[in-house]
């Protein structure tokens, strides 16, 4: 390609060429003399000449558009635990308010558990746990994984007091050991359970759901386009997954507010699915039908569903009832880990981008083209 200014450039020298080039250069121009196309000083460099390659076009299509994130099973494990860890934290709240003491406990250690079995999951995936602190040298509001690693970490700091009060009068009364601690540190630890407690509640919350908004502010489109959705889904997942648990761990007579919170995510789960499926674009939403992830959404479903039902025909059979609990337990992992390999699937095919986008680009367009005649 050329352009006016090419004019004024100066000529440029003559280049010496090679045995080879030189009988190439030859046959052109008797190729050219015979066709009548000939130019003066067509070979002696002082013709214009490009100064970019021609560009070709080629689609998207075929080549990937969105970078899928490098996640294997240890993040699908922190996104499981993370939502029991936070709705255990709410259940041990709400039990020692009103003065549950057995579901209290119960809760109280399967939060800290899950929270530090999650962690660990989490430090997995990134090789080393310098990078875990490295993610809180800042706090940005407007990066939901900085949030996130600030609320992991507040999360296990006072739920890790509670458990541990909980642990130390474990250790102290049912088991009778006397433990060398001055009576001001076992007062200071007695009295610290129960505000750790509800501080934990209140982070357990956000834990449980700020996974959801990680994935929903990325590109990717499956995830991106059940944003608006997808924290009621996971909200009420990680309900049903920790009502499942204490369901497991707790007597029938403790267990009421754990079941009826369970029972509650059930409900929540299912309408939050069907809802997130129907308002987001038809390309977009073909992952979470198609292939392994389909697979994992349909038995969640299943699973959901029979656990649900259990809990609520189960109030008077412990077998029934911790039945029940590992079957919810089981469909919030396939709700997590389908969700989470729809994305890194979609992100494999462009299709899944580009399709999307043209229909909002048409959208926009027809919108702004009614404002426009209006």
């Amino acid at each position: 390609m050329t352009s006016p200014f090419d004019s004024y450039r100066p000529p440029e020298p003559p280049r010496r060429k090679r045995r080879r080039d030189r009988l190439v250069d030859g046959v052109k121009d008797v190729a050219r003399r015979g066709g009548g196309m000939r130019r003066r000083g067509a070979d002696s460099g002082a013709r214009e000449m490009p100064m970019v390659p021609d560009a070709e076009f080629s689609s998207y299509y075929g080549r990937q558009v969105v970078k899928a994130p490098p996640w294997e099973w240890p993040i699908g494990v922190y996104l499981v635990l993370g939502g029991i860890a936070g709705g255990s934290a709410i259940i041990a709240s709400g039990a020692q308010l009103s003065d549950n003491k057995i579901l209290a406990r119960n809760s109280r250690l399967a939060a800290i558990g899950a929270a530090g079995l999650g962690s660990l999951a989490l430090v997995k995936d990134l090789g080393r746990p310098a990078r875990f602190l490295n993610m809180m040298r800042v706090f940005k509001l407007s990066s939901p994984m900085s949030v996130g690693s600030w609320i992991l970490a507040s999360f296990g700091t006072v739920g890790g007091a509670s458990a541990a009060a909980e642990v130390y009068r474990i250790l102290e009364d049912n088991m009778g050991l006397d433990l060398p601690f001055p009576d001001p540190i076992e007062r200071l630890i007695h009295w610290a359970k129960r505000p750790a407690t509800l501080f934990s509640g209140l982070f357990g919350a956000p834990l449980a759901v700020y996974t959801a908004v990680l994935l929903g502010d990325t590109a990717n489109p499956t995830w991106n386009g059940a944003k608006d959705h997808l924290p009621f889904v996971f909200v009420s997942s990680a309900s049903l997954a920790s009502g499942g648990l204490a369901m497991i761990t707790t007597d029938l007579e403790h267990v009421k507010p754990a079941r009826v919170m369970a029972v509650a995510g059930v409900v929540g789960d299912v309408v939050a699915m069907k809802l997130m499926e129907n308002s987001m674009d038809p390309t977009a939403a073909e992952p979470l039908h198609q292939g392994g992830p389909g697979k994992l959404l349909k038995a969640s479903e299943a699973l959901v569903i029979a656990g649900g039902i259990g809990a609520v025909l189960g109030r008077k059979s412990r077998v029934l009832s911790a039945l029940s609990g590992a079957a919810l337990i089981a469909g919030s992992a396939c709700t997590r880990f389908g969700i989470l390999n729809a994305g890194i699937e979609a992100a494999k095919d462009p299709r899944y981008t580009v399709e999307p986008q043209k229909r909002r680009l048409a959208a926009r367009e027809g919108r702004d083209n009614v404002t426009t005649a209006g």
